[in-house]
């Protein structure tokens, strides 16, 4: 049976709905629109001037014969990786050893948390200088020292520039996730912790046995976040190296810039052929965060 809706009821609705239209204008017109035009970029040739020429799947079938493309997107694959892993076991381990109510913690937490509130231009910026190899921080230190034979050419160097990025953006992002698993930490009872203490467990065995397993709604969070901004990832890289050297650091996010922009090249801009980079940027990301959205209900049932 039908129950009929009041008049009351009905201007609630209207009035629900009318207090959400500003935020759904502005979301379709500034999210959708761009969404979907980008899409139907992806399939055109475009320099950002005159007509688009509508080229099918050309941009994408381009892209799987693009050698630089294949590095990129190698180098977002080890960078997503090795920063999921770090950015995930290194807070965790933090939040746990920080957890207790005190003022020393309350200030280490604190001071952890503060890298977080620059961003990241700045921060690669700065660290750009730190690692100058002229007159850079690290490598006046290294001299000072007595250590002269250990400076190096950090950011100019391949083997070297990806790792000093990795370690900058662990340093940068640590504070966020360690937050996070704070947060996390706080909803498990004290009691548990309190039994396992009489049975006779020690700090490490309520470590991986009651603190991980616990938390893992809040490391599928952390782990979902870190694999979006690693594919995504682009302002610390461009201010630290641009890509360089020699495409070492170039990531798909990097890559899509210097196309768009024409920095690369004959210097005429590429808007298509960027924006079927951004397309498998979206990709690569959906795909990844449906695995480990995939991986965690499969734990959670055999838990």
């Amino acid at each position: 049976m039908r129950t009929k809706i009041s008049s009351l009821e009905k201007r609630k609705y209207i009035f629900g709905y009318l207090m959400i239209l500003p935020a759904l204008v502005f979301f379709t017109v500034f999210v959708v629109y761009p969404s979907l035009d980008a899409v139907r970029l992806s399939l055109s040739f475009w320099h950002g001037y005159g007509e688009r020429t509508f080229v099918g799947l050309r941009n994408y079938i381009n892209l799987f014969h693009d050698p630089v493309f294949w590095t990129a997107l190698k180098n977002n694959l080890i960078f997503t990786l090795t920063t999921t892993i770090l950015q995930t076991i290194i807070p965790m381990v933090l939040a746990a050893m920080l957890a207790r109510n005190t003022f020393l913690n309350t200030l280490f937490r604190v001071t952890y948390f503060i890298p977080n509130v620059i961003s990241f231009i700045i921060t690669g910026t700065l660290w750009a200088l730190i690692f100058e190899p002229n007159f850079g921080l690290l490598n006046t230190l290294l001299e000072k020292v007595g250590l002269a034979s250990l400076k190096q050419l950090w950011l100019a160097d391949s083997k070297w520039a990806f790792l000093c990025i990795v370690l900058v953006s662990l340093w940068q992002s640590m504070g966020f996730y360690l937050v996070i698993f704070y947060a996390g930490l706080q909803r498990i009872p004290k009691e548990i912790y309190e039994a396992a203490s009489v049975d006779g467990a020690n700090t490490l065995k309520k470590f991986f046995f009651i603190t991980v397993p616990l938390l893992r709604p809040v490391t599928t969070v952390v782990v979902i976040i870190n694999v979006i901004g690693g594919f995504k990832v682009f302002d610390l890289i461009w201010a630290m190296t641009t890509g360089g050297p020699n495409h070492a650091t170039e990531v798909m996010a990097t890559y899509l810039y210097t196309i768009a922009f024409g920095s690369i090249g004959t210097g005429t801009p590429r808007m298509g052929y960027a924006a079927a980079i951004g397309m498998m940027i979206l990709i690569f990301s959906v795909i990844a965060s449906i695995v480990q959205l995939r991986i965690w209900e499969v734990d959670n049932l055999e838990y």
